[in-house]
């Protein structure tokens, strides 16, 4: 029993292994073409990473709040659109007469810029977590709308003929045979989605409100405090970093018929 444990752990430490081998050649060669770039550069605008990092640092505890609610907003925007747009993707994607309806809309609205409507979202809403959330939800949503849809719409005529000839309900064929056909394009949609939202969390946060790492950013750069501003950075890509490590976690668990690269 405890050999057959070791065995089944070996596989899944040689992963995490590889993705922290990984990450940390990915710095070394991010550190040198940005060292590279600051001393080519020679700008105050632009300084040396380790100058950056050390800063990161001695300031956390100050960005520690920011960082708390850009994630906060980010999250809650990521469940909020997903939640909406995933069964509703999949109901389009799986029905001729609603996808006849509600094609026409998505090719209207989908390539429209999202972020156009922060103004009236500030305007209805105020400046503190509402619009910026509801904006991101958005941006999700119509992400996700359009990969289920595209996914469900995918699935093989075959696969539900049997499973309905079997008796199968209309949820069951939903759980048993849509939803899991879906699931790894879902999850591509949902990383995509990851840097998507934070870039417009970025920009809601530097335009309205006070608080957050995207105002926490902008305000050290109106100071010139550029070694603040690229601390602000890190703590804003390593919050990227971070969630998207989380979805590889849950997409691990929920796909494990998939195979792990």
């Amino acid at each position: 029993m405890v050999r057959h444990a070791d065995d089944t752990l070996r596989p899944r430490l040689r992963l995490n292994l590889r993705t922290i081998a990984g990450y940390l050649l990915a710095l070394v060669i991010i550190i040198a073409v940005w060292a590279l770039l600051a001393w080519i550069i020679s700008s105050p605008a632009l300084p040396l990473p380790w100058e950056a990092i050390e800063q990161f640092f001695i300031t956390l505890p100050q960005m520690l709040p920011h960082i708390l609610i850009s994630l906060w907003r980010v999250i809650a925007a990521m469940l909020l659109g997903t939640a909406l747009g995933l069964p509703l993707g999949l109901f389009i994607g799986r029905s001729a007469r609603a996808d006849r309806l509600a094609a026409p809309l998505l090719y209207i609205l989908y390539p429209i810029p999202k972020v156009v409507f922060l103004p009236v979202l500030m305007v209805l809403m105020g400046l503190g977590n509402a619009p910026k959330i509801v904006l991101i939800a958005t941006v999700v949503f119509f992400q996700m709308l359009v990969t289920a849809r595209g996914a469900a719409h995918a699935i093989a005529p075959e696969s539900i003929t049997s499973v309905r000839s079997l008796g199968a309900t209309p949820i069951q064929i939903a759980q048993h045979v849509i939803v899991p056909s879906a699931l790894p394009d879902i999850f591509t949609a949902l990383r995509i989605c990851i840097g998507t939202a934070i870039a417009v969390l970025f920009l809601a946060e530097s335009i309205a409100g006070s608080t957050g790492i995207g105002y926490y950013i902008m305000n050290a750069w109106s100071r010139l405090d550029y070694v603040a501003m690229f601390a602000g950075i890190i703590a804003m890509g390593a919050m990227g970093v971070g969630l998207y490590e989380i979805l590889n976690i849950i997409e691990h668990r929920a796909v494990r018929w998939k195979k792990q690269q």
